[in-house]
């Protein structure tokens, strides 16, 4: 007995593991750069060096880059340095191979400097590292059978199958000239680049990618009379990578990080240092689904002869919902008196952290806290700059109805707005926009056959029953599994009992001949 079967396309978690690399290192200001003074503000960010896969390992390699602003301890000025920490980690990943592919994040936190002495810092940091590993697997659906007088349960299933699984980089490039009433670039201090608002979408062999890029400069200019300048631009961009294979009915689950940002100084038409130049590129995770109908065979029988289907469970995955919702947020962030009194903000720079999510009725509830980094000035000419840190945290229920512990959701959450403004000297007011974006797919458990034995009837039991019986309906008794348990068909049921469909109802009685004598 033959099964035609036609394939869908499923993505199973090969082997996961996570690890925390913990800097605690003491860093010797270089001989070329003043001495602190005191620290303004620090950054960090990894670049990995190499990513390389063995039986059952994943080794990486790289730097976490810490840049850290400061005031200088004899001149008052303003100045910035760079430092490199190394780190070399072994991943535990049971069960993979080099052949493997490997989807690789990392989180910097609790990211500290401090002043050990003016030409020696300590910086201390935890990075931990996530670590995926992905493999298609096709599961051979049955939805045919080849042998005729066979009855056929079947069910209607519409399935995601995943049509694209690659990694791939997206750049972005933009470049921006300062306006005329600021002074050229003499040398660039800081920098902050933020990625906001990024949609990506799905099109006919392309990912289009759009949103826009938040860029702060501090630098020092030509002016003498007022030295330390600082822009602020948003650049919005508009771009695509390859993909071949997508189409826009796909359903996407696009994540994407940042693997590298820079800016450079450029001079202009004149000869000029005026334009700045921004370099990002993004790594984007890339699955696409597409909707599949299928008719699924659940069960089969003859009343000839005995089927016995043979088969696994399995956890077939249709879409439920697809949604975006946005979370508004607002606080307020208190100076402490040694912090000095503000009289204007730079910057505002933030990060949103999703701590805890959970299964609600109709929804998903997201529990996080929202990193706040400001840049400001005060009246002290001698200490012009200070930052200050803040947290806001947020709870939000993002909608998706018919959700149970038995779905599988994707959550990205971004910030796409970001707003600071002072209260007064001691206070900031805060607004922020967080973008929470979520699939949801539904897990059904089904066993899937994968082959029918056939057997001779068992004649001794066909014999012990009655060849005309009465039957009274029971609750949860379908048309079908009463044909079968008692060795007719739905066929011959409806037409012997003058039915019109195979529609049953509890305490229905219905008149059955077997098909098959002893």
């Amino acid at each position: 007995m033959e099964l035609r079967k036609e394939s869908v396309q499923m993505l199973q978690i090969k082997s996961r593991a996570a690890s925390q690399v913990t800097f605690d290192t003491d860093y010797n200001v270089p001989d070329a750069k003043p001495d602190v003074g005191r620290l303004i503000q620090s950054k960090g960010d990894a670049s990995m060096d190499e990513v390389r896969l063995s039986e059952g390992k994943a080794f990486i390699s790289g730097n976490l880059n810490v840049d850290i602003l400061y005031v200088g301890e004899e001149d008052q000025k303003v100045s910035s340095l760079g430092a490199k920490l190394p780190f070399d980690e072994t991943l535990n990943l049971e069960g993979i191979a080099s052949g493997d592919k490997m989807c690789l994040k990392w989180e910097i936190e609790d990211l500290s400097v401090h002043m050990i002495h003016s030409r020696k810092l300590n910086i201390k940091a935890i990075v931990t590292f996530y670590a995926v590993v992905d493999e298609m697997a096709g599961v051979q659906l049955p939805v045919e059978i080849s042998d005729e007088g066979i009855s056929v349960k079947r069910k209607k299933v519409r399935l995601m199958s995943l049509m694209v699984h690659k990694k791939d980089t997206m750049r972005i490039k933009d470049e921006v000239t300062l306006v005329s009433n600021k002074p050229n670039i003499e040398q660039l201090l800081w920098y902050t680049i933020d990625v906001r608002g990024v949609d990506l979408r799905p099109e006919d062999n392309v990912i289009k990618a759009r949103g826009e890029l938040s860029v702060f400069v501090l630098y020092s200019g030509e002016d003498e009379e007022n030295p330390l300048q600082w822009a602020e631009y948003v650049l919005p961009f508009n771009t695509e990578v390859e993909c071949t294979g997508c189409t826009g009915e796909m359903i996407p689950n696009i994540g994407f990080s940042v693997m590298h940002q820079s800016i450079e100084v450029k001079p202009d038409s004149d000869g000029e240092e005026r334009v700045i130049s921004v370099d990002v590129v993004l790594e984007l995770d890339m699955k696409l689904y597409r909707e599949e109908e299928h008719d699924l065979i659940l069960d089969v029988y003859s009343p000839l002869k005995e089927c016995i289907p043979q088969g696994k469970e399995m956890c077939l995955e249709s879409l439920l919902v697809r949604n975006g919702s946005k979370c508004r947020v607002a606080d307020r962030i208190e100076l402490k008196e040694s912090q000095g009194k503000i009289l204007q903000i730079c910057h505002s720079q933030g990060r949103v952290k999703v701590e805890k999510t959970k299964i609600v009725e109709n929804g998903i509830q997201a529990d996080g806290i929202v990193f706040m980094k400001i840049l400001y000035i005060t009246g002290n000419d001698d200490m012009p700059f200070y930052s200050v840190d803040g947290v806001i945290p947020f709870s939000h229920v993002i909608e998706a109805n018919g959700i149970n512990e038995d779905s599988i959701f994707f959550l990205q959450a971004d910030l796409e707005q970001l707003s600071t403004s002072m209260i007064d000297s001691n206070g900031i007011e805060v607004k922020a926009v967080i973008s929470l974006n979520v699939l949801v797919l539904q897990c059904e458990k089904q066993v899937i056959i994968s082959k029918v034995e056939e057997r001779p009837l068992d004649m001794q039991k066909i014999q012990a029953m009655p060849g005309i019986t009465v039957y009274v309906v029971k609750n949860g008794d379908t048309m079908w599994d009463i044909a079968k348990r008692f060795y007719t068909t739905v066929e011959e049921i409806c037409g012997l009992n003058e039915l019109e469909n195979d529609s049953v109802a509890p305490g229905m009685p219905l008149l059955l001949v077997k098909k098959v004598e002893g």
